[in-house]
């Protein structure tokens, strides 16, 4: 019986990640979000701090290219991954970590293309979070300890650079719902009741 992997897009400010973490904790699996650059550094002996300048950022970085050009690591090394920018070695070594989790562990996935990457993976459920925008500013701006005018900059950047990254990587479309299993409103149904929902999905499915 395969793994069962629930991949989650989201707005930001929509509460995706409580809801990711939320469904981890009712299902006993894990929960991987920031964790998963830990993971994919591991896996392919890029620095952490790598990861994280480029996490879900269509980005290329003339001094890191500079010193990746001198950086020889695991199976990573042949040549044509080499040459490659290294946004894109950043992507693929992403990737290559959540077809890994998948065949290792039931888990949820936060962002990063995850959908894209198993979109071969029939035990993955993907699942787009989004909310009022009203919703999603009072969320950061408490969370933030922002103003609301800049938590709503924020917010706007934040969309912006996800759909930019996704759009880049993957032949959908970031936030479309054809692109997803299941798109959900937090505002609407609040973290518990998106859990519910999604678990409803899974439970169809198996019928």
């Amino acid at each position: 019986m395969r793994n069962h992997v629930y991949a989650i897009g989201r707005e930001y400010g929509s509460g995706g990640k409580d809801i990711g973490a939320a469904l981890a904790n009712r299902l006993g699996i894990k929960c991987y979000d920031k964790e998963l650059l830990k993971e994919a550094s591991k896996d392919s002996g890029f620095c952490a701090e790598i990861f994280e300048n480029h996490d879900e950022k269509p980005t290329n970085s003339f001094l890191y290219s500079l010193v990746m050009d001198t950086y020889s690591f695991g199976g990573y090394s042949s040549a044509p991954f080499m040459d490659m920018p290294l946004n894109h070695k950043i992507f693929l070594a992403q990737f290559d970590t959540i077809k890994k989790l998948a065949e290792k562990e039931s888990c949820v996935i936060v962002g990063r293309c995850a959908d894209y990457a198993l979109a071969d993976y029939s035990g993955c459920l993907n699942v787009f979070i989004h909310a009022d925008l009203t919703a999603r500013i009072d969320r950061i701006s408490k969370k933030m300890n922002l103003p609301k005018n800049k938590a709503r900059d924020l917010i706007q950047k934040t969309d912006k650079q996800r759909a930019s990254y996704y759009n880049y990587y993957t032949s959908k479309k970031w936030g479309d719902s054809r692109s997803y299993d299941l798109t959900l409103n937090s505002s609407q149904l609040g973290v518990d009741g998106c859990v519910d929902m999604i678990l409803a999905y899974r439970e169809r499915m198996k019928r």
